[in-house]
């Protein structure tokens, strides 16, 4: 009885939202408040015999993705759980064997990057219905879902640009977007890069393309075709991974200038080591600091797996990494524990929002959340 008065409280206080039918948690969007970290705790899932064990659920070995897992593994060791990857090299139909075997072991807390979201839901929910903590890196299912602001993070890339095309190419540059469009969570950040070189008369966008694979190989072999149409390129423009690529076929062809922006999205380590040579191509990445925010879902796993009110969903905000801030930045994510024991320096990578726990289970997010919609 009192479970099912604290997830009507729950309900009440996330403005009305309704739970579906059928255990299917928050279908329809609502806006989240700030998280509050004074709310009572629940009570422990020990009845659901989980096991005190993380397991990272990773889509593929990108460097921001063994940034989260570097950050789940430290978060795990210092709050004493076991940690495991499974490991699913961008399979959809291995990652949902995966977490049906996690549903099956009872382990207690899983974080997820999902290949193919849809096929892997009703698995989620299973894991989800059995009492774990699951965190998901963007699309739900999700007791705790991170994200960023997507449109936020375009805007601060592309604005980036537009000073570097206004000041340094005198207002005029070919450019082009390598983009994401078909995964509708990533969508709104190249949105927002068009309408930011909208607004400068001097640009043309030669291409605006998504490489058939969001990695290296991808983006080198979408920049080799467009340099088959357009041979001077003036601004790369996407995730760093695909940007790196479009930057080895530009080397490759002779094309790579001192004067071209190129820049990206992650804070990939290949890109930080490009931008602090300073006499090369790549100018700028924003940072979504993988194992910083990886760190704070292995202390909220830790958290929930203790009774305790964890968010319902956290923004990692971009910061636009150049030159003269890489250091401070290479400290932080080298310590993601440290940045989360400091509230001032975690609050300029974090915001948390919503309030949930074990006893409030069932209000989890299974709708696309952004703390962008209005």
């Amino acid at each position: 009885m009192k479970s099912r008065l604290a997830a009507v409280a729950a309900l009440l206080w996330l403005g009305g939202a309704a739970l579906a039918a059928g255990g299917e948690g928050l279908t329809v969007p609502v806006k989240l408040p700030a998280y509050d970290p004074a709310r009572h705790a629940c009570r422990a899932p020990t009845a659901a015999g989980l096991q005190k064990k993380l397991v990272f659920v990773q889509d593929n070995r990108r460097e921001f993705m063994q940034g989260v897992g570097r950050g789940l593994e430290a978060a795990a060791r210092a709050r004493g759980l076991a940690y495991s990857v499974a490991f699913a090299n961008n399979d959809p139909a291995l990652m949902i064997k995966h977490v049906g075997g996690i549903a099956t072991d009872k382990t207690g807390a899983i974080v997820v990057a999902p290949i193919d979201p849809p096929s892997l839901a009703p698995g989620l929910k299973k894991v989800i219905g059995a009492g774990a903590y699951v965190g998901a890196i963007v699309p739900p299912p999700a007791t705790s879902v991170l994200n960023a602001p997507q449109y936020l993070t375009g805007k601060v890339l592309a604005d980036a640009a537009a000073h570097y095309i206004r000041t340094r190419l005198g207002g005029k540059a070919k450019v082009v977007l390598l983009t994401h469009d078909g995964l509708q969570f990533l969508a709104p950040r190249f949105t927002a890069m068009r309408d930011t070189l909208r607004t400068l008369p001097g640009v043309t966008l030669v291409a605006d393309i998504s490489p058939a694979t969001v990695d290296k190989e991808g983006g080198y072999r979408t920049m080799k075709t467009i340099l088959l149409a357009q041979p001077n390129i003036d601004v790369v423009l996407g995730a760093d991974t695909v940007v790196l690529g479009a930057l080895a076929a530009l080397r490759e062809a002779g094309k790579a200038r001192a004067d071209q922006f190129l820049g990206g999205i992650d804070g990939e380590p290949e890109a930080v080591v490009e931008i602090k040579k300073g006499d090369g191509p790549y100018k700028a990445s924003i940072s979504l600091a993988s194992s910083i925010f990886g760190y704070a879902m292995g202390q909220h796993a830790a958290d929930w797996l203790e009774g305790k009110s964890i968010p319902q969903a956290m923004d990692i905000l971009p910061k636009a990494l150049t030159r003269s801030n890489i250091a401070d930045y290479e400290r932080d994510t080298a310590d993601p524990g440290a940045v989360y024991a400091d509230p001032a320096r975690r609050a300029s990578y974090l915001k948390m929002y919503g309030n949930i726990c074990f006893d409030t289970r069932d209000t989890y997010i299974n709708f696309p959340w952004s703390s962008e919609t209005k």
